[in-house]
């Protein structure tokens, strides 16, 4: 997907971004504060202008992904089938230019190719009881910690909130650095021990210079504490070891998906600490940030008409816009689940009004069922009697607008990277407003991580070595 760049956008560029953005937000507010389960319950097609109503109605789930979405397939020509209207071509066009790209500047081959399951850029240790996913994110974000611990002299870094541990092994074990571990959840500690134990024996049998990189290896050290965000946690500042030469202890924070609130504690911690001398953090979660405190951060946003981000619009900015154009390519029966689950909505409405937006989880291979037959799965699951008599020909007609459930929640999905680059441009601003240097690079391929966007800071300026950062490692 297009988008701007935050390196190439001045102070005052930021800011003026921020102003579009919030101005864009509230125009298409009803879009991204509808939910999709109440497409029928709230007649959300009809809240459309009736031009854009007859520009998407019909189109197909591959033409929504290449047309509205802008992602078509390999080798595909993009043709429309009628003329749309000027405001939908001019919401597609804003979406696109008021976007942080998510598009890493590094260009090279899968590293999935050969097999589907194992990262050909990780060796085999690294890679064991790591999904794909986590591969490719751990090998990423490693690599650019360790570069950016090389430019600012850091001699530790703290990994947030580290789960089992499989970024900081890497970190510690694969690349030399000096890493303390920091998770709240004691089992995931001793899982992360384990797992430490169990990688170091495999190093031990696979002594071969092309398998193990070279150079010294510290196992991560492991603290279990929880990090409040509103206070400074002394355990995540205290340093593992005497720094070398009589200097100081020079931190770098680091968090691969830091949770809500978490990321934003890891900002504070760099703002407030003179021990931390820089911050590589990838945030998600976005709906679990505080109100107030999580956002709006920075002075700027904060004063500005229409800021607020409710909890509807930060919940949509975490979904999967690639992972879902693709589904759309593919046209999978899996896409009618949104479907069913909005004409689930109804009759649940109507057996108990007061009952709205129940969480149903567990009907398994919906897109193997009828939609009466996930109607009574789903009566059963929300408590209700599955035996409760439906309308039939209603189901059926609901069934029959599938497509246009598709095309609204890709109306949704096409806004939600807004919310996303304003809650990011908000942290921007933040650590600008406090007189640091920070940037955001996209890190991740889209389509692997979808929360792909690194947020780099440092209490220098490190001019055209950031370039570097981005780079990927031969």
């Amino acid at each position: 997907m297009p988008g701007v760049s935050a390196r190439s956008l001045s102070l005052e560029e930021r800011r003026q971004l921020a102003v579009n953005l919030t101005r864009v937000l509230a125009l298409y507010r009803s879009i991204l504060d509808a939910y999709i389960i109440e497409f029928f319950t709230d007649n959300l097609w009809g809240t459309l202008p009736c031009s854009w109503q007859k520009a998407l109605d019909g189109l197909e789930p591959p033409e929504l992904a290449s047309q509205l979405l802008g992602m078509p397939g390999e080798g595909e020509v993009v043709r429309y089938r009628s003329v749309w209207p000027l405001t939908l071509l001019a919401l597609k066009s804003t979406a696109y230019a008021l976007t942080f790209t998510r598009t890493p500047s590094f260009q090279t081959p899968s590293e999935f190719l050969e097999n589907p399951s194992q990262s050909s850029r990780l060796t085999a240790p690294f890679r064991k009881h790591v999904r794909p996913k986590k591969q490719h994110e751990i090998r990423r974000l490693g690599e650019l910690v360790k570069k950016l611990s090389n430019l600012t002299g850091c001699t530790q870094v703290v990994d947030v909130g580290s789960g089992q541990g499989h970024l900081s092994r890497f970190m510690s074990l694969g690349l030399g650095l000096l890493v303390k571990s920091i998770e709240g959840d004691q089992r995931l500690v001793e899982r992360a021990q384990r797992l430490d134990q169990e990688l170091l024996q495999a190093l031990e049998k696979k002594r071969n210079p092309q398998v193990v990189p070279r150079g010294p290896h510290h196992c991560p050290h492991h603290v279990v504490q929880w990090v409040d965000p509103t206070t400074l946690c002394e355990e995540l500042l205290l340093p593992l070891e005497k720094p070398q030469h009589g200097g100081g202890t020079r931190l770098l924070l680091t968090g691969l998906h830091a949770c809500g609130d978490l990321s934003v504690a890891l900002l504070r911690h760099f703002c407030c600490c003179p021990e931390v001398a820089a911050l590589a953090s990838v945030g998600c979660c976005y709906m679990k940030l505080s109100e107030p405190g999580g956002y709006p951060l920075s002075q700027w946003v904060a004063g500005l008409p229409g800021c607020e981000l409710p909890y509807r619009l930060r919940e949509g900015a975490c979904h999967a816009l690639e992972d879902y154009a693709e589904r759309l390519q593919k046209a999978g029966p899996g896409l009618r689940t949104h479907c069913y689950r909005a004409a689930l909505e109804t009759v649940i409405r109507h057996a108990r009004p007061e009952l709205r937006r129940p969480g149903v989880q567990g009907i398994p291979r919906v897109h193997e069922l009828k939609i009466e037959e996930y109607v009574q799965q789903g009566l059963q699951r929300v408590g209700l009697d599955p035996q409760l008599p439906l309308n039939l020909a209603a189901l059926q007609a609901h069934q029959a607008q599938e497509n246009r459930v598709m095309a609204f929640f890709s109306l949704a999905l096409l806004l939600a990277p807004l919310v996303e680059t304003l809650i990011l441009l908000d942290r921007l601003l933040y650590l600008q407003e406090q007189g640091f240097y920070a940037e955001l690079l996209p890190i991740f391929s889209p389509e692997l991580s979808p929360r792909n966007l690194v947020l780099v800071a440092t209490k220098m300026p490190l001019g055209q070595a950031l370039s570097a950062l981005e780079t990927e490692d031969s």
